[in-house]
């Protein structure tokens, strides 16, 4: 797709599908026959939002014959209540948070599917500048690894808990988020609870980096670009990313209600269209350069360019399509529910493969793919390990192993 660069940041010279076009208001659109066109879809202000931007951004909506309104939104808990009052039909959302809302272990109780991933890969874990000194005087021997090894941070705290000091905090950005179980699994990998032996809060993600320069938190875990904007405010360090535990977790998927679907199936494989386009233009490294200043705009994330550029040019920080990114494995919602069950947010009841069926549909995405001349893997699941996902015990111990880490840690 090739893409002019204008003064005023807008993107043009957008490439148009060959088949099914038409003239509307002198513009070429490809027309798809949809249930409804107008719709509305949230997002979040970080990077893996992209594919949303850029859909509306490359003109991919229209040619599919939506008519999209781009939401921007404060909060996960903001998305979760949108989706399930029906404010917004679609929205960017934590892959595990479907899979919560559907069982009822949220404050909101709505079935949701979740229809396609948007990215992989792409968040981090900073801590502030205070930490990090208390990290060099408490384990000096760990302080130089990279990723950090989570031992550092017990040593921290072992201190802390012999002066009487008060507990370490950490930000996630939602109980049901990767980043929540990425921050839990790291921490037990150093011998730590995570529900005992620190405090775990929730902050949004735009409100990430202003929490830690209060000094309301010691750290976060968060999609891109806000640990780079802490580390080039130099208010923080970035000790870790997500890939160093899992190489391809997946981050944020495209939510919606089961009835929503149901309604709208023409609609909704339009919309997954649209952004499989996206996905596919923000994987060439051509177009990062682009999508950055694009994603810089105050209506988007507010950001700096050269700050997203950062992240956005690192080597397989950001996977938007390439090795099925998009696909919605089971694998990975059986992974996730396996999550909840060990962290104690739901029961050992729950029938985690009726319900990753139920959740991840893997069958409508299989369908937009289809019409698109998209392969799809063979199989809805692979088995456990297979992604390169974290292994963990049973409670109350065991061994730990966390992508290139491995230690142990208590449950």
């Amino acid at each position: 797709m090739s893409v002019r660069r204008l003064d005023n940041g807008v993107l043009s010279d957008r490439r148009m599908p060959a088949e099914r076009d038409v003239f509307v208001c002198g513009v070429v659109r490809r027309m798809s026959d949809v249930d409804r066109a107008k719709l509305k879809v949230g997002f979040i202000p970080i990077i893996d939002c992209a594919p949303i931007v850029l859909a509306e951004e490359l003109g991919a909506f229209e040619r599919q014959g939506l008519e999209v309104e781009i939401r921007r939104e404060v909060s996960w808990a903001n998305v979760r209540d949108k989706l399930a009052l029906g404010v917004l039909d679609a929205s960017h959302i934590l892959a595990p948070l479907p899979l919560a809302i559907t069982l009822g272990i949220d404050s909101v109780t709505v079935p949701l599917v979740n229809v396609m991933t948007l990215e992989v890969n792409g968040n981090a874990l900073t801590l502030s500048n205070a930490l990090w000194q208390e990290i060099e005087e408490a384990a000096p021997e760990y302080a130089a690894t990279r990723p950090l090894d989570a031992r550092a941070i017990a040593a921290v705290v072992r201190k802390r808990a012999a002066a009487g000091r008060p507990q370490l905090v950490l930000a996630s950005v939602f109980p049901y988020s990767v980043q929540n179980y990425m921050v839990r699994l790291w921490l037990a990998s150093g011998g730590l609870d995570p529900d005992r032996d620190v405090r775990l809060v929730v902050v949004p993600p735009p409100h990430t980096v202003a929490h830690l320069s209060g000094g309301l938190i010691d750290g976060y875990c968060v999609g891109e670009p806000w640990n780079q904007r802490a580390a080039v405010l130099g208010i923080g360090r970035i000790v870790l990313s997500g890939a160093d535990i899992w190489k391809g977790m997946p981050e944020k998927v495209l939510g919606t209600t089961e009835a929503w679907a149901e309604h709208n199936p023409l609609t909704l494989r339009a919309l997954i269209k649209a952004l499989l386009e996206a996905c596919q233009w923000l994987d060439e490294p051509g177009n990062r350069a682009d999508a950055a200043r694009v994603l810089s705009s105050p209506r988007y994330l507010n950001t700096p360019a050269e700050v997203i550029a950062r992240t956005l040019d690192q080597p397989d920080i950001h996977v938007f399509h390439r090795n099925h990114a998009n696909f919605p494995w089971r694998s990975h919602a059986d992974w996730f529910l396996k999550q909840m069950i060990h962290w104690r947010q739901c029961t050992r009841s729950i029938d985690i493969e009726a319900t990753a069926d139920r959740v991840y549909r893997t069958d409508i995405f299989r369908a937009a793919a289809a019409e698109m001349g998209l392969a799809c893997p063979d199989t809805d699941r692979l088995p456990p390990g297979a992604h390169g996902e974290p292994l963990m015990p049973s409670p109350p111990s065991g061994s730990y192993w966390l992508g290139s880490l491995s230690a142990s840690g208590a449950a």
